[in-house]
């Protein structure tokens, strides 16, 4: 099935509910205020004009949506080889992207696209930190087609290879209908009860004290000099209520993470296809995503000790892409939740051609232990007596300390305890984390530039910290031996200025 992108084209007709959908979020964020105003003081104003307000509004972004739709066209010039999207409804803009500057397309439906049936292509290209075109409303149809057509040259080498013997297609229609790894409902159950406990704590905790925040506000705008509640809370009973919030968060943390694996990654499939994986995942958002083994940068295989147990793991991919930080790579990474262990070695062989063995071990300096133990127990500690100092009634709380104190000591000697840098002549692995143990993985041929850095106050002790810089984010190991360190990098070196590999 082939499909004429040489004449501009628009997005489907019913896309403008999406359309509407965007426009109206936006209107709503833009007008919160007036919004929050019109919901408290909604009995002393005129409920006719609130209304008509309101109607307003809503038609108002009902013709800006439309006109979304209208002005939004796209097609391919086949003579300059480019993909141009016009767009704009007072300003319009014509945006030319080189098909040779593609990097990246990907379709996905939230779940308002999945109510009216068309889908959302996404378009990443060189040279920009965010995602350069956003095709809102499509048939999945003409998504794959367009989608097919805008990786064409990437993809023209393979495609001729694959066509060329009758064996070749049977083959790829057997991967087709057969996915290369299909992560089962079971495995997101265990997946989700077993990871992402330290951020889904943070934001629960965060969200008790706001809570408790809040209270406290309430209490003093009712005009109250002191907290009424004071007289009837001693050090025994605040212990009590302090711990029964912590269960209560570590009973939600286990009930979040659960549903928000089953429901970003329900029904997660990785089908090969031709020189690539394509996953498909999401229960609300659906979402279709290529990984290419030439673009991979960093492999990371993380697991703590329950799914050690349940012999599961979760694979962390992050490709080559244009963030503009660590964190954005980082966020924009691509995970691979609940892989067994046949499952990870084959996707391994896939994405790095073998699979990666320790070579030569490094471990940190115990100086990175002191650092640690001054700044996350000396420091908060200190901080702690001087308000004693200052509030005597504060040494009520002195076991939150203790607790504090044992618990960080536990995080920073199993940190330690597992901060290693394992490099042979194919790859280099850094391991590291005190519960979740991460294990990236780096060919030395992807990187595209190294940082090696000590400071004055480590020349004595000849310590330094190196950074591996590469196009899906960088890899860093510090407080080990400068001289090795320096050793290894010309060696890094020396393989990038003499392979015949490429980085992307």
């Amino acid at each position: 099935m082939k499909s004429d992108f040489s004449k501009p084209q628009r997005q489907s007709l019913v896309g403008v509910v999406v359309m509407f959908a965007d426009t109206f979020q936006g209107a709503i964020r833009a007008l919160w205020p007036i919004l929050i105003v019109w919901i408290f003081r909604f009995k002393d104003l005129n409920k006719l004009s609130v209304l008509a307000g309101a109607g307003a509004i809503i038609v108002l972004v009902g013709i800006i949506a439309y006109l979304k739709y209208l002005n939004f066209t796209f097609f391919l010039d086949e003579k300059n080889e480019e993909f141009v999207i016009r767009k704009g409804i007072l300003n319009k803009s014509r945006l030319a992207i080189p098909l040779d500057k593609i990097q990246q397309v990907n379709i996905n439906q939230s779940l308002i696209q999945r109510i009216i049936n068309v889908y959302a292509l996404e378009v990443d290209t060189a040279g920009s930190s965010k995602k350069e075109v956003s095709i809102r409303a499509i048939n999945h149809n003409l998504a794959l087609l367009l989608k097919e057509r805008l990786l064409e040259n990437e993809n023209e080498v393979t495609e001729n290879s694959d066509i060329s013997e009758e064996g070749e297609v049977k083959i790829r229609q057997y991967e087709k209908e057969h996915p290369f790894i299909q992560i089962s409902f079971i495995t997101l159950l265990k997946t989700g009860i077993t990871s992402n406990y330290t951020r889904s704590f943070a934001l629960l905790f965060a969200f008790f004290i706001s809570i408790y925040q809040y209270i406290e506000d309430i209490i003093q705008a009712t005009g109250y000099e002191e907290d009424p509640l004071k007289e009837y809370i001693n050090a025994e009973l605040f212990l009590r209520f302090i711990t029964t919030i912590v269960i209560i968060i570590l009973v939600l943390t286990l009930v979040v993470n659960l549903l928000r694996t089953i429901i970003k990654y329900f029904d997660f499939k990785i089908t090969r296809k031709q020189n690539s994986l394509l996953l498909s995942f999401g229960l609300i958002n659906t979402k279709s995503t290529i990984i290419r083994p030439e673009k991979v940068q960093i492999l990371a295989v993380g697991r703590n000790f329950f799914q050690k147990k349940l012999k599961i793991q979760d694979i962390r991919i992050r490709q080559a892409y244009n963030q503009t930080s660590n964190k954005d790579h980082l966020k924009s990474a691509i995970e691979i939740p609940g892989c067994n262990d046949s499952e990870k070695d084959a996707l391994m062989q896939f994405l790095l051609g073998k699979i990666p063995e320790k070579g030569l071990g490094l471990r940190p300096s115990i100086r990175k232990v002191i650092f640690q133990i001054v700044k996350a127990i000396l420091i908060p500690s200190g901080i702690y007596f001087f308000l004693v100092y200052l509030s005597p009634e504060m040494i009520d709380y002195v076991m939150f300390l203790a607790v504090y104190v044992l618990f960080v000591s536990i995080i920073i000697f199993f940190s330690f305890r597992n901060y290693r840098l394992f490099v042979n002549n194919d790859f280099i692995i850094k391991q590291s984390g005190a519960w979740d143990i991460s294990t990236e993985i780096l060919a030395p041929h992807k990187i595209q530039g190294v940082s090696l850095t000590q400071y004055f106050w480590h020349k004595n002790y000849d310590i330094g910290i190196v950074t591996l810089h590469t196009a899906g984010g960088n890899l860093t190991f510090g407080l080990t031996g400068y001289i090795k360190l320096k050793e290894l990098v010309n060696y890094w070196l020396y393989q990038v200025e003499t392979t015949d590999k490429n980085w992307m």
